[in-house]
C-alpha cells in the first residue's frame, strides 16, 4: 500500500514537473513573440495617448478602457481565430500577409512624416478642442479601436510567425498569453502616461519643496515625452515594416535586399570589435528603415500625393 502511495506521489511529481516545464515553454514563446513585435507595440503605445488629448481628464482612462477592452476584443474574437485557422491549414499565407502588413507599417509611418510636414496631423479630440466643442467620445473610441485592429493584427501575425512551429494548442495558448499581455502592458502604460500630468499637478500644489520639484519636472517632462514617444513609434513602424518586407521577400525567393543588408551587417560587426553586435544590428536596423522608407513613400504617394495633385489640376 505504502509503495503504491509513494508510487503516485512519484507520478503526480513528475506530471507537476512536466506541467511546469510546459508552463515555463509558453511563457518562453510568449516571451520570443512579443519581443519580435516590439516595433508595432511602441507604436500602438505611443498613438493611444493622442485618442485622449483634449479630453476632459476624469474622462481619460474609462475612455482608455474602452478602447482597452475593445483590443482585447479584436484579438481574442477575431485576429486570433483567423490567425490560428490560417496557420493550421493555409500557413503559406503567412509570409505574404505578414509583407502586407509591413507595407501597411511603412505607409503608416512616412503618412504620419508626411502629415507632419503638410500639417494635416490633428487628432479628433484636438480638432474640437480647439473649436471648444466637447469631443465625441464614442466616435473617438471607435476610431481608436478600429486604429488598434490594424496594429493588433500585425502584433499577433508577427507573434505567430514566431511560434508556427509549435503544435495547434500550443500556438493559441501562446497567442492568448501574448494578447492578454501586449494588451494590459500596452495599455497600462498609456493609463501611466496620460495621467502623469495630474500627478504632476497634485504635487506641485503640495507645500514640500520637493514635492513640488517633482510635480513641477513632472509637468515639463510629459509633453516632452508624448513627443519622443511618437517619434519613436513612427521610427519603430517604419524599421520593422522594412524589416518584414527584407525578410519576406528573402522567404519568396528576392534573396537580393536581404543579402546586401546582412552582407553589410556582417562587415560592420566584423569591423568594429567588441561593439560589433551593437553597430551590426544598427547597419541591419538601418537598412531595413531605408527600405521602410522606400515602400511607405511609394505608397503615400499613390494613396495621397498624386490624387492630390490630380484634383488640384482639375480646379
Amino acid at each position: 500500500m505504502a509503495g503504491g502511495l509513494f508510487a503516485l506521489l512519484d507520478d503526480i511529481a513528475v506530471l507537476a514537473k512536466a506541467a511546469a516545464a510546459s508552463v515555463d515553454d509558453v511563457g518562453a514563446a510568449a516571451s520570443r513573440a512579443s519581443v519580435k513585435a516590439a516595433g508595432v507595440i511602441v507604436d500602438d503605445t505611443a498613438v493611444t495617448p493622442r485618442y485622449v488629448e483634449g479630453l476632459s481628464p476624469a474622462r481619460e482612462l474609462p475612455i482608455i478602457k474602452k478602447i482597452a477592452i475593445g483590443s482585447l476584443r479584436n484579438k481574442l474574437l477575431f485576429i486570433l481565430p483567423a490567425a490560428i485557422l490560417l496557420s493550421q491549414f493555409f500557413p503559406v499565407a503567412l509570409t505574404p500577409l505578414l509583407m502586407l502588413g509591413g507595407t501597411y507599417l511603412c505607409f503608416e509611418g512616412v503618412e504620419k512624416i508626411w502629415e507632419r510636414l503638410a500639417g494635416h496631423g490633428e487628432t479628433d479630440a484636438d480638432a474640437a478642442h480647439e473649436r471648444g466643442e466637447v469631443a465625441d467620445e464614442d466616435s473617438i473610441t471607435s476610431g481608436a479601436i478600429r486604429t488598434d485592429f490594424i496594429l493588433s493584427a500585425e502584433i499577433m501575425v508577427i507573434s505567430l510567425n514566431e511560434v508556427a512551429d509549435e503544435p495547434f494548442v500550443s500556438r493559441a495558448i501562446i497567442l492568448v498569453v501574448v494578447a492578454l499581455a501586449i494588451t494590459l502592458l500596452v495599455y497600462g502604460v498609456v493609463a501611466l502616461i496620460v495621467k502623469m500630468d495630474d500627478v504632476g499637478l497634485h504635487l506641485s500644489e503640495r507645500d514640500s519643496q520637493t514635492s513640488r520639484s517633482i510635480g513641477r519636472g513632472l509637468l515639463a517632462a510629459m509633453p516632452r515625452l508624448l513627443s519622443t514617444l511618437s517619434v519613436v513609434g513612427v521610427a519603430a513602424m517604419i524599421w520593422v515594416g522594412g524589416h518584414i518586407l527584407l525578410v519576406g521577400l528573402d522567404d519568396l525567393g528576392l534573396h537580393a535586399p536581404y543579402s546586401w543588408v546582412h552582407h553589410a551587417e556582417e562587415a560592420v560587426h566584423d569591423a568594429t570589435g567588441a561593439l560589433g553586435g551593437v553597430f551590426g544590428w544598427l547597419t541591419n536596423t538601418v537598412g531595413s528603415a531605408i527600405l521602410g522608407l522606400i515602400v511607405g513613400s511609394i505608397v503615400v504617394a499613390v494613396m495621397h500625393v498624386i490624387p492630390r495633385r490630380g484634383a488640384a489640376r482639375e480646379h
